[in-house]
């Protein structure tokens, strides 16, 4: 029996999945990342998951036909598997995909992370292969990816899909990319967590602060939509900015690509209740009108594995020597 291997390398951990065929899961392991040791030590804890999965089921190298990683960017070549630059890794020019092939002596596959979640939840997700589709991760970032005609949209030089760095307030808040006003710097948890700290130190958000045991180094994205459920209306003014900035940033993407569906995951949409009214008001008040009525926004469905998932699609689509149609399926 033939199997794949999908691998989110993230920033703390490394989420690795063994998938027969099907694309069901055989076996999952998580294990930190421990980025600050460096690449070559990251890479080794990937060879420890990758083999750790094949030791649970017994799966012999031979029968390991591919292995497909997504990796956080902003810049990857993905043809020739080489991170230029991640800022979450702190990796400049890491030549991942010849390092793991070398020692793997099976095909390797990279992805952007962001991409590779996209593709996850297209394949075995919430939109389950059914057309076109933008991906929007709101978590500690905001990243996004494209899917048209079955196929991530790559853009001429990997750089499709930065959703998180379109420009929403001129003039706003200095983002991680050196931009300001961009989506991220307004909607992502960390934005969140930063516009209660500021209020905190301007001498308000007293509830915030109450809520994160009286630390304001303990004030995050997760506290604040704590202290929105509680009725507290500093934190509730706060998530209503961020779904405001994230309705106008979805609206620009829906005018461009006219897409026939959105999927929203990542930690901060976890408060579904707090954060999605407000983001489908002003996404409807920015929409043309019939782009509006015919676009499903949807819930990601695979949650932390998405990005896992999307690897275990690419690795496949890859075995299946089809890469302009992904494959689709049961999870």
């Amino acid at each position: 029996m033939k199997y794949v291997i999908g691998v989110d390398l993230g920033g703390t951990k490394i989420l690795t999945i063994l998938a027969a065929m099907s694309g069901n899961i055989s076996a999952e392991i998580k294990l930190p990342t421990e980025a600050q040791d460096g690449p070559e030590k990251v890479i080794e804890r990937i060879l420890e998951s990758i083999a750790t999965v094949q030791q649970q089921c017994g799966v012999e190298p031979a029968n390991l036909v591919a292995v497909a990683l997504g990796v956080p960017g902003p810049e990857l070549d993905t043809k020739q598997g080489v991170v230029h630059f991640s800022n979450n890794l702190n990796w400049h020019g890491v030549p991942l995909k010849e390092m793991l092939q070398n020692r793997l002596q099976v095909p390797v596959y990279i992805e952007n992370d962001a991409n590779a979640a996209a593709l996850g939840e297209y394949a075995f997700g919430a939109a389950n292969a059914s057309g076109d589709m933008v991906y929007i991760t709101v978590s500690t970032g905001v990243g996004g990816g494209i899917i048209i005609n079955g196929q991530i949209y790559h853009g001429i030089s990997d750089g499709a899909g930065e959703i998180g760095h379109m420009t929403i307030m001129p003039g706003g808040p200095r983002c991680t990319c050196g931009n300001y006003g961009c989506l991220e710097a307004l909607a992502s948890g960390t934005a969140i967590g930063r516009a209660a700290v500021e209020l905190i130190e301007e001498g308000n958000g007293s509830a915030i602060l109450q809520v994160a045991g009286g630390e304001k180094s303990a004030v995050s994205a997760q506290v604040v939509a704590e202290s929105a459920k509680q009725g507290d209306p500093e934190a509730l003014q706060i998530i209503s900015d961020a779904a405001r900035a994230l309705g106008i940033g979805i609206a620009n993407v829906v005018n461009i690509l006219n897409p026939p569906s959105v999927v929203l995951g990542g930690g901060v949409m976890e408060s579904k209740d707090l954060i999605w009214p407000g983001m489908e008001r002003e996404l409807k008040d920015r929409c043309f009108d019939i782009p509006f009525k015919a676009l499903q926004i949807l819930p990601a469905a695979l949650g932390s594995k998405a990005g896992a998932m999307g690897a275990v699609a690419l690795a496949l689509n890859s075995v299946n020597k089809n890469e302009g149609e992904l494959p689709c399926p049961t999870y």
